[in-house]
């Protein structure tokens, strides 16, 4: 057995995970702030993150931006695409929360009308969206797989002494952008007024209001908060994988949920670790047994968590979860 190359397979199994994890995690904090302040699983927040690969599509179709495009042109691009991802899915996700949750919050809702109002709110904006592409460019548009440009040139820019790995510019891209996005989001909720408010709603949101702290406002930050997060999702996505569909979000969106459940959920630096550590064991999976059995690793892991540790690899109680 040559143990050199098995060595360097794993580490190359391993920059895939994580390169995979780090969008993961990145809409997993979506599901984690809503968590935190509502005690809500939003599950219409992976066609939030739908939305924003649909964006960067139009950016980049409105731009004409193609590959070979000069380092200005690529530079700027991304970062249009980037800003028009962040506000098409933190508007989404306050229309959800405006339209879909806040009635109901006003007429006292049971925990069970939300959940099933957010499923609701999924299958509409999958369908709709769906309808809406197939009747702006003709069938069978809006239910296939579209094409996103490969506006970013993949080069590898280093290569892992020892390794033998080469570690490629889209690569980093994603994970450093991932972690960066992560700790400037800890800060906010950590540092800042507004995340001082979100963490006195979170604890005990009538105290909260008693001190003066307009839980209305908490809550349409976390949406747009967790919008955004899953704008930033969207671009690494396309980035990596060149594509979009009307349910992309439908998987993706059920791996960060699982992602967020594993790692804690309602906890900010959770949601990176469970999201880091999936992404591993679905590329592991994928090449121990076969790549079918991507998907089914990721809820296996999800069943295996609900089961034996509903509070997360981080340890921290439900009853008492954070933003």
């Amino acid at each position: 057995m040559d143990f050199d190359a098995l060595i360097s397979g794993l580490d190359r199994h391993t920059l895939d995970g994580i390169t995979r994890g780090s969008i993961y995690a990145l809409v997993a904090l979506g599901y984690t702030m809503v968590y935190g302040v509502m005690k809500l699983i939003n599950f219409a927040h992976s066609e939030v993150f739908m939305v924003g690969t649909w964006t960067v599509l139009g950016v980049y179709t409105v731009l004409g931006a193609t590959a070979g495009m000069g380092v200005g042109a690529v530079v700027g691009t991304t970062v249009l695409a980037l800003l028009a991802a962040m506000l098409a899915s933190a508007g989404t996700a306050l229309a959800v929360e405006r339209i879909a949750y806040r009635p109901l919050r006003r007429k006292g809702a049971p925990p069970l009308i939300f959940l099933i109002t957010g499923i609701g709110c999924s299958l509409v904006l999958v369908e709709t969206f769906g309808q809406v592409l197939k009747a702006f460019f003709g069938p069978p548009f809006g239910r296939v797989t579209v094409n996103v440009p490969s506006v970013i040139e993949t080069k590898v820019v280093f290569t892992i002494p020892g390794l033998d790995l080469p570690v490629t510019n889209t690569r980093l891209l994603i994970i450093i952008g991932a972690i960066v996005m992560m700790v400037a989001l800890d800060t906010f909720v950590n540092k800042s007024r507004l995340g001082r408010g979100v963490r006195a709603v979170a604890q005990d949101p009538d105290t909260a209001s008693l001190m003066g702290v307009n839980q209305e406002r908490v809550i349409m930050l976390v949406f747009v908060l967790g919008g955004a997060m899953a704008g930033v999702a969207a671009l690494l996505f396309t980035i990596q994988y060149d594509i979009t569909k009307f349910d992309i979000g439908f998987i993706i969106g059920i791996k960060a949920f699982t992602a967020a459940v594993l790692g804690g959920i309602g906890n900010l630096r959770g949601a990176l670790v469970g999201g880091l550590l999936l992404g591993v064991v679905e590329v592991y999976a994928s090449q121990i047994w076969d790549s079918s059995w991507t998907d089914v690793t990721a809820f296996i892991v999800l069943v295996l968590v609900l089961m034996f540790r509903p509070t997360g690899l981080l340890g921290e109680s439900l009853g008492k979860a954070r933003a």
